[in-house]
Order: structure tokens, then C-alpha cells, then sequence
């Protein structure tokens, strides 16, 4: 009866010394399950936008040039070479419509031209092409609102339908302002 005891007082040490490094454990988690590896783009993002299927080519084509000439230099002057006139816009923020969406940028962002540059200067993550739709994903870097202090990064995606040559649809993550 006393080595049952004996067992059972050692057994039971042992079980909380357990318990207490498991829940130290617990407790240091939630710091550990925040770190995460930073989104960056890739050196030279130009070479993402290429493709050996024609079709994916060129539609990724239209996009890295609405990447780099409208958003990136901001020339929406040049709008309807790569958007449809109907572009349907899922961006909460934006209006549908060829004119909608260059109002959106001109009128309400303020975007001034600047000269479009040889190759892209907008980091990229990836260009993925498939169908009718081409993705490109971008590092976001999510700043404190009051010291502007880098607190991670994520990532951004948009998304175009291409019709005849032409971004015909869009869809982005954008919550409404």
C-alpha cells in the first residue's frame, strides 16, 4: 500500500510539474503564433507578367501595363487602351464603367501622371494566369495608424477578367472607405 502511494505522490509531482510547463507554453504561444514571415516581391517583376501560352501572354500583358501605366504612373488618360467601356468594378469605393472607375482616380484619388517608368517599380509577390483571369498579388505593409510603425505585412490581390483584349472586370479586397 505505501509503494501504490509512493507511485502515486511521484506520478502526480511529475503531472504538475507537466501541467506547469504546458500551460507556460499556452501562455507564450499567442507571441509565437504572431510571427510570420514578411511578404516581399520579387526582384524583377516585369518577367511575371509573361507567359509561353499566347493567350495567358497577352492577357497578362494588359494587365501589366494597367499596372504600371495607370496605377503605377497614374496616366488614366490612356484608360480605355486596356479597360473595357462596361469594366465592371467590385471595389466597393469605385463606380462601374470605363468613365466610373477614371473618375474614381482623377476626381476623388487626385492621381497626377507621372512619366511611365521602363519597368515596374510596384513590388510584386506573383502573376497567376488562368482562363480569362489574371491575379497579381502585392506585399501590403500594415502600418500603426498613430506612429506609422511597420507592424507586418500581408498581401494584397486584384483580380481582371479580360474580354477582347481588355480588363472587363475587377476585383480587389478593398473594404468601403
Amino acid at each position: 500500500m505505501k509503494k501504490q502511494i509512493y507511485r502515486y505522490k511521484k506520478n502526480l509531482g511529475l503531472g504538475a510539474m507537466s501541467a506547469l510547463t504546458l500551460s507556460a507554453l499556452l501562455m507564450a504561444l499567442p507571441l509565437v503564433s504572431h510571427a510570420q514571415e514578411p511578404v516581399t516581391g520579387v526582384e524583377n517583376p516585369d518577367l511575371l507578367f509573361t507567359s509561353s501560352d499566347p493567350k495567358l501572354h497577352a492577357n497578362k500583358q494588359v494587365v501589366y501595363h494597367i499596372v504600371k501605366d495607370l496605377l503605377e504612373a497614374g496616366h488614366w488618360e490612356m484608360a480605355g487602351k486596356y479597360l473595357s467601356k462596361r469594366y465592371l468594378q467590385h471595389n466597393p469605393n469605385a463606380a462601374s464603367g470605363l468613365d466610373g472607375v477614371v473618375r474614381y482616380f482623377v476626381d476623388v484619388r487626385k492621381v497626377q501622371a507621372t512619366p511611365i517608368p521602363e519597368k515596374m517599380a510596384k513590388p510584386v509577390v506573383a502573376v497567376i494566369a488562368e482562363g480569362d483571369l489574371v491575379t497579381v498579388m502585392y506585399p501590403l505593409p500594415v502600418r500603426d495608424k498613430t506612429t506609422g510603425q511597420l507592424l507586418y505585412t500581408t498581401t494584397w490581390f486584384d483580380t481582371w477578367r479580360i474580354v477582347d483584349g481588355k480588363a472587363d472586370e475587377h476585383w480587389d479586397s478593398a473594404l468601403k472607405n
